[in-house]
């Protein structure tokens, strides 16, 4: 079939994104009716949105209209931008609602949806990115879509869409069939039944091949825009340790200390933005998400451990203060995302206007303190942004400004707090960027690991109690009688059945609370979670996990993710996890389905390692010693944390102030002393009473 009349929609397509919202409420569509902070932005639209649900999906059969799909997120700017130009013009409503069933999505509330047509659209243009639009048959089934559209495009594609639909369907439904299956074969995994066979020097000529991708000039990846991609730099920043390679252990140092001085990460807040716009790190896409934050805290604190840098503390330290202030909740959950945009001095929204600096406006409010300031943070050319506005970027180690201007340590670090606290006051001041408040349960527990892992590192108490009370909140509130997880809370209750992805990073942050506090509760809820995902999640054919439960609605695709991005794919969390608990409660079933996972991915590691990096960390706990490390008797947790305090990242903890009947601690109290077991697959050393002598047990 020619698909002529397709690909001139194709070309329409442009990849960017969002804006803002009306005032007025001339108008109110069925979003009034939704708790999603990006779903209720759209309530006032012209356009007749509808949720997602089976009443919409039922009307659009019963009318026999196309559904018109618009995915996006509270902080996604372009979004907010088509939304201004195109959703909020009545002309263009007039359009959708007389030839469709629009629906609008978050991605963040339903990233099953998200992924289905995000393979779509990837399919059919070659990329991706929000908001995406997708015009479906009244099953669901895509034919058409793309990202963001200007206002002229949007109309003209809808326009020739809906004749196309009235004259000629037959080829719109020959070409659903051919991109359903299409989408179908995507994420297919198959079960590879070669023997498993994980050697260092397939890991080594991975990361030979990976770096011919790496930025020697400004850190990261040779690309533009630079996303952090934490999981990427947390497996590179092991392999070096363990392998002692310099040279990558630099690149990663230098990647980490480029992203501290750049723009993406928030100098006078805290926190880091979602990526940078250009090579250097320097002018970020202003929005802030959760799941970001929290694997950064991780991935810094690791790198702290390893190599005592205050940089890496200060960063740890800033970015849990802003999520202290801006993102927790009373009741210790964790908010999702702060918006890119926000209102300027005129009162219109724009991206950035929250966090960029005027000169004139430095130079008032920081008087004799301006000189240094400015040079500290680049009020030059190399700082600005654009409108005369700076972004504060570091370039230069506080070792050259102190000898620059003959400071000691201690003065400069009471000027740049001094700095801080009258800046981040005038800041406030200034109009906020939206805050997207539902609490995601697969995102608190990646900020509920970054705070354990900076407890681990760093001894903070009050990092514990965070900890604590975020998994207390998952405990009591998101975790069902069934025993299964909600994804979402909002207005006191949580709602939407629980994808893989919050039972994996929930099973993961519980076993690192159980390693840092010996709670039993933590280790055996981890594993009931695991036993539910087997029941509702595995794919019998694959050995791999859907990403949907077995007890939600089809859509068109029942995909397995297992690809690696900005968060590491629910299924390799899954057989880290696996991994772990097979080595806590000796169970064959785990320490199969875990082996069997790796095995199955290990074909498309080599020519794609930033996808695969939680994979290639989980190689490398076959590839290298595992130590299991128990620790039993009263004096058990103060010896975990001294143990701690070394970088020992392919070793798991378990520990008892009496004896208990796990398999790592049975039979091994003994009364009145403190005794510590290092032991690889059961196979134990002689205990030892002292950390030293535990530590010379461990090899990297």
């Amino acid at each position: 079939m020619k698909l002529y009349v397709f690909q001139f929609l194709l070309l329409l397509t442009n990849c960017k994104g969002q804006t803002s919202k009306t005032m007025e409420y001339q108008y109110t569509n069925d979003l009034i009716n939704e708790t999603s902070p990006y779903l209720l932005q759209h309530a006032h639209n012209p356009v007749n949105w509808y949720a997602w649900n089976s009443e919409t999906l039922q009307r659009a059969k019963s009318e026999n209209k196309l559904l018109l799909i618009s995915v996006g997120y509270a902080a996604c700017h372009w979004c907010h931008v088509m939304e201004h130009e195109s959703f909020e013009d009545s002309s263009v409503a007039q359009v959708m609602n007389k030839h469709f069933i629009n629906v609008k999505v978050d991605r963040e509330e339903r990233p099953d949806i998200d992924q289905v047509y995000m393979n779509a659209v990837q399919l059919m243009t070659g990329r991706g990115g929000w908001p995406m639009n997708v015009i479906a048959l009244p099953d669901g089934r895509p034919f058409w879509g793309g990202t963001y559209f200007r206002k002229d495009q949007w109309v003209n594609a809808l326009n020739q869409i809906s004749k196309l639909y009235e004259e000629t369907p037959e080829k719109i439904y020959e070409y659903a069939d051919k991109l359903e299956q299409g989408i179908k074969n995507m994420d297919l995994v198959h079960l590879n039944t070669d023997p498993p066979d994980f050697e260092l020097k397939f890991i080594d000529q991975t990361i030979k091949k990976w770096s011919s991708q790496f930025d020697f000039k400004d850190g990261g990846m040779s690309r533009a825009p630079k996303f952090m991609m934490p999981n990427n730099y947390h497996f590179l920043l092991r392999y070096a340790y363990q392998n002692n390679d310099k040279t990558l252990q630099d690149f990663v140092n230098f990647t980490l200390t480029k992203m501290a001085y750049g723009g993406v990460f928030d100098q006078i807040g805290g926190g880091f933005s979602r990526y940078s716009v250009d090579t250097k790190w320097h002018v970020p896409h202003f929005e802030k998400m959760l799941y970001d934050n929290g694997q950064l805290v991780s991935l810094y604190s690791d790198a702290y451990l390893i190599t005592k840098n205050d940089l890496y503390k200060d960063i740890v330290t800033q970015t849990i203060e802003y999520i202290k202030r801006d993102m927790t909740t009373e009741n210790g959950a964790f908010y999702s995302s702060l918006d890119a945009d926000s209102n300027n001095n005129e009162g219109k929204l724009e991206e950035g206007a929250f966090y960029v600096w005027q000169k004139e406006e430095l130079k008032s409010h920081l008087k004799e303190d301006y000189l240094l300031f400015s040079d500290y943070y680049n009020i030059n050319n190399y700082g600005l942004w654009e409108h005369d506005s700076y972004v504060l970027i570091r370039k230069d180690s506080d070792d050259v400004i102190l000898n620059k201007y003959e400071l000691s340590k201690e003065l400069l670090s009471e000027k740049k707090e001094k700095w801080n606290g009258i800046l981040l006051t005038i800041r406030n001041k200034r109009p906020k960027p939206r805050l997207d408040d539902k609490t995601l349960t697969s995102w608190n527990a990646i900020m509920l690991k970054g705070y354990i892992d900076a407890y681990r590192v760093f001894g903070n108490k009050d990092y514990l109690i965070s900890a604590e009370k975020n998994a207390n909140f998952i405990l009591h509130n998101q975790l069902r009688e069934d025993g299964g997880l909600y994804h979402n809370y909002k207005n006191g209750k949580g709602s939407i059945n629980g994808y893989l992805e919050d039972y994996a990073s929930t099973i993961e942050a519980f076993i690192s609370l159980y390693e840092n506090t010996i709670d039993d509760k933590w280790l055996i809820t981890a594993r009931n979670l695991t036993n539910y995902t087997f029941d509702h999640f595995f794919d019998i054919r694959s050995h791999m996990f859907f990403f949907t439960s077995n007890e939600d609605d089809a859509l068109v695709s029942r995909s397995i993710e297992y690809r690696d991005n900005v968060i590491p794919a629910s299924n390799s969390i899954m057989a880290k996890n696996l991994f772990k608990l097979a080595h806590y409660f000796d169970n064959e079933h785990y320490r199969k389905a875990a082996l069997t996972m790796l095995n199955n991915v290990k074909p498309e590691i080599e020519d794609y390692a930033s996808g695969y990096s939680k994979w290639l960390d989980l190689m490398l706990d076959y590839t290298n010693p595992f130590y299991e490390i128990a620790v039993v008797g009263i004096d058990a947790l103060s010896k975990i944390s001294e143990i701690n305090k070394s970088y020992l990242p392919n070793k798991l903890i378990a520990g008892s102030i009496t004896d208990k009947n796990f398999p790592l601690i049975e039979n091994r109290y003994v009364p009145n002393e403190t005794l510590i077991y290092v032991c690889v697959d059961n196979m134990c050393q002689l205990p030892v009473a002292h950390i030293e002598d535990a530590i010379k047990l461990l090899k990297p």
